[in-house]
């Protein structure tokens, strides 16, 4: 398993944002808004389907890692490390990688999509119910770091009540790794500095850097 943490690392850590931005002729993204690397950020560039894209390859990051875990893991005979809270343990590595990738100087993304990707493949009921809410709340608040905050509290609920005890605590500390990296999201939700969805950013702390 520790030869897997390290994979799902490396893999978590591929900054899609930074590489399809600078593919596309946008330059560094993290001199763009807030300097993120996610596809909230990629979307200030103003194109929407390279954004897409980034929201799509980050969920499939933690998708692959899971699906080849198990593939491989099924295929050297070791039917019983196909468990819910080792298939969360290996997607922890995968969003840790996300947030604080070794190339990147350990300043990457806030690992919601990648979560999102880990939820679906390995615990695809708590994947759906954290999806559903975030849509919901998006919807309702038009406010995306606060949907995904209590899209990933929901997870770990969900994750007890189908998976047991053991993936949930691995699931909250999932929850609690992205949760920390909307530290700033959170201090603008409280004091009402928070941009809605489509809303030009305000808040001189994320506008686009020199």
């Amino acid at each position: 398993m520790i030869l897997w943490f390290g994979i799902a690392y490396l893999v978590g850590s591929i900054p899609f944002g930074l590489l399809l931005t600078k593919a596309f002729g946008y330059g560094d993204i993290r001199n763009i808004g807030s300097g993120n690397i996610g596809a909230t950020n990629v979307l200030r560039t103003g194109n929407k389907l390279l954004a897409g894209l980034t929201l799509f390859l980050d969920i499939f990051k933690g998708i692959a890692v899971i699906i080849a875990w198990n593939y491989f893991t099924a295929r050297s005979g070791h039917h019983e490390m196909i468990l819910p809270h080792n298939i969360a343990i290996i997607g922890f590595f995968v969003v840790l990688g996300h947030c604080f990738p070794v190339w990147l100087k350990f300043k990457g993304g806030k690992g919601v999509a990648t979560a999102l990707g880990v939820l679906f493949a390995g615990l695809p009921a708590a994947g759906l119910a954290a999806a559903v809410a975030w849509l919901a709340l998006a919807f309702i608040t038009k406010i995306s770091s606060l949907a995904a905050i209590i899209a990933m509290l929901i997870a770990p609920c969900v994750t007890l009540y189908m998976y047991g005890a053991k993936a949930a605590l691995i699931n909250l500390g999932i929850a609690a790794l992205v949760i920390a990296r909307h530290h700033q999201n959170i201090r603008r939700i409280m004091n009402g500095t928070e941009p809605r969805i489509g809303e030009k950013k305000n808040d001189p702390s994320i506008q686009t850097r020199p």
